[in-house]
C-alpha cells in the first residue's frame, strides 16, 4: 500500500473516532428526586401517549390550615391521550383542573413542601407558559425540569397517606407521537417500591 494511501486511511479513521468522542451521550430520560416526608403508599402515574390533561385537587382543612397556617395537596390525576389515570391520593377539597392545548406539554412541577407532612403546593407549567397551581405557598420550595432539551414530563411519582400527597417526583422523557409504543406503564411499574 503506497505511503499516501496509508497516510489518508489513518487520516479517515482518526476523524472517524473523533467525530465519535466528540458526540454527546446522552440519555433520554431523567429523573428529579422525590422531596417530601415520603410516607404511606407508593404511586407511579401511568399512561400511552403525552399528558393532556391534569386535575389536582388542594384540602384547605379549617383544623389543618388554622394550626399549620398552610393548606396541601391531597390528590391528583393526569390524563395520557384520551384516558384519565387513576386518581393518586384523594378527591377531597378544591379541583383545580387543565387541558393542554395540541403541541403542549409540561416542562417543569414545581411548588412548595412542608417536611413533615404533606405537599403543599403544586405548580405545573408547559412550554407555552400556562400553569396549573393549587395549595398554598409556604415551606420548602422545590423546583422540577427535565435535563434534556425537548424532554416533557411523563411520569409523577411519590407516596400518599389517607389524607394526601406526601411526597413527589418527576420522571422526564421524549414522547414520539408518530411511533408506537409511549406507554409508561412499565416504568411506573419498576419505579414503585413495593410494601410489603
Amino acid at each position: 500500500m503506497p505511503h499516501f494511501c496509508r497516510m489518508f486511511l489513518i487520516l479517515v479513521v482518526t476523524m472517524f473516532l473523533a467525530g465519535c468522542l466528540a458526540l454527546p451521550i446522552k440519555d433520554p430520560y431523567s429523573y428529579s428526586s422525590a422531596v417530601g416526608q415520603g410516607g404511606g403508599t407508593p404511586f407511579a402515574s401511568y399512561g400511552e401517549g403525552r399528558i393532556t390533561g391534569v386535575r389536582v385537587w388542594e384540602n384547605n382543612n379549617y383544623y389543618y390550615y388554622y394550626y399549620n397556617n398552610n393548606a396541601y395537596i391531597s390528590g391528583f390525576q393526569l390524563r395520557y391521550g384520551n384516558t384519565w389515570s387513576p386518581v393518586f391520593g384523594n378527591e377531597v377539597g378544591e379541583k383545580q383542573e387543565m387541558d393542554l392545548f395540541n403541541d403542549e406539554a409540561i416542562v417543569e412541577v414545581s411548588g412548595k413542601y412542608n417536611p413533615a407532612d404533606y405537599i403543599c403546593y403544586l405548580v405545573l407549567t408547559t412550554n407555552m407558559g400556562r400553569t396549573l397551581s393549587a395549595g398554598m405557598p409556604n415551606q420548602v420550595s422545590f423546583n422540577f425540569y427535565p435535563s434534556n432539551m425537548g424532554n416533557e414530563l411523563r411520569i409523577l411519582s411519590g407516596r400518599f397517606n389517607g389524607a394526601g400527597i406526601t411526597s413527589i417526583g418527576a420522571h422526564w422523557g421524549f414522547v414520539d407521537m408518530e411511533g408506537a409504543g409511549n406507554s409508561t406503564l412499565g416504568t411506573a411499574l419498576e419505579t414503585v417500591t413495593p410494601i410489603y
